[in-house]
């Protein structure tokens, strides 16, 4: 894996000189339907001459299918490994376009300008890429830093508030496996009322922290999977059944059974699970459509960071800190999902 590439944030001002300083080898654009329309035209003009790729947005084209169409342009632009990708979009596009570049004749430079919160505050940062297969979250990929992450909070302007409360979810994850006195002042808040450059410079400087320390996730790093192997699972499971959630909501449920668990453990007192659970309640409401337990374990067995069969979570201990290959039963989880129906 090649070191942890630049992360700067910057004002939309500064995100133009940056783009505008940029060399001059063949470069190609790929945005997705919403990039295009929203957050193109606010940098087209400061950008080096280049080539322009569209794909669909959503979660749902996060597939092999589209990688071959964007390599297929790779191909047609011929592209070489001098060449300069730049992934305008949220995490979806950051996974997949950045997998794309990572790829394509083994590896060009690309650059992430993530537009969404979801993606300014956790997927654009640590180097992972990949898509989804088979219905199971980025199934396949690879560790690869950007040549720079430019982050830029005016792209924040262009989100729908569902996008916005999708990114809110791994926010409070990072406070509360590091930070129990920014949860304690998040957690007061309203969503709209968040101070979001202050949110997104404390979760990079974060992430940053622990993906150098650990780039492949051997150890430290998994404690950033805190509510996504149950919430990965149900983002998978509705996806297949065509109702889908955005990824930030599957983590809100996956935070909150998460939780349940390591109160259950004695990892987190009565109070700390009443609290996230409250909070999380009333920013993401409750997810009430029905899924099949069965078909959600399935799922959570095919999880990244099993071993041997055995289901490994990264859980909270205390808020503020975490352990992580802490090994969980079908029962716990179980458990886990009847404590959210009941709250």
């Amino acid at each position: 894996m090649n070191h942890q590439g630049q992360v700067l944030l910057c004002t939309l001002a500064e995100l133009k000189e940056k783009l505008q300083a940029l060399p001059t080898q063949k470069t190609v654009l790929l945005a997705d339907a919403n990039t295009a329309v929203y957050c193109y035209p606010l940098i087209k003009n400061e950008l080096p001459p280049h080539a322009f790729i569209e794909v669909h947005a959503g979660e749902e084209y996060k597939t092999l299918s589209t990688c071959e169409t964007i390599w297929k342009k790779f191909t047609e632009y011929a592209l070489d490994r001098h060449s300069l990708v730049i992934v305008l979009g949220g995490g979806v596009l950051g996974d997949m376009g950045g997998f794309c570049a990572a790829t394509f004749k083994r590896g060009l430079n690309f650059i992430l300008l993530p537009t969404t919160l979801l993606a300014q505050v956790d997927a654009s940062v640590g180097g992972k890429l990949g898509i989804d297969f088979m219905n199971f979250k980025n199934q396949i990929g690879v560790f690869c830093e950007p040549a720079s992450t430019l982050i830029c909070s005016s792209f924040l302007q262009t989100l729908p508030e569902r996008e916005l409360r999708s990114g809110f979810a791994e926010v409070v994850k990072h406070c509360l496996i590091s930070d129990a006195a920014l949860w304690q002042k998040i957690n007061k808040k309203n969503l709209l009322d968040q101070n979001w450059p202050e949110l997104t410079r404390h979760s990079v400087a974060f992430k940053t922290s622990v993906t150098e320390k650990d780039p492949h996730e051997n150890g430290l790093r998994k404690i950033l999977n805190f509510g996504h192997t149950i919430g990965h699972a149900l983002e998978s499971y509705f996806l297949s059944e065509g109702n889908r959630i955005f990824h930030g909501e599957a983590i809100a449920l996956g935070i909150i059974m998460e939780s349940f668990i390591a109160q259950q453990r004695g990892m987190l007192t009565p109070a700390d699970l009443t609290e996230i659970s409250t909070y999380l309640v009333k920013v993401f409401g409750k997810e009430d459509t029905p899924w099949r337990a069965t078909e959600i374990m399935e799922l959570i067995y095919q999880d990244k960071k099993n071993k041997g069969g055995k289901i490994l979570m990264a859980l909270p201990d205390g808020i503020g800190h975490a352990r992580w290959d802490v090994e969980v039963s079908e029962k716990e989880i179980n458990q886990s999902f009847d404590y959210y129906r009941s709250i």
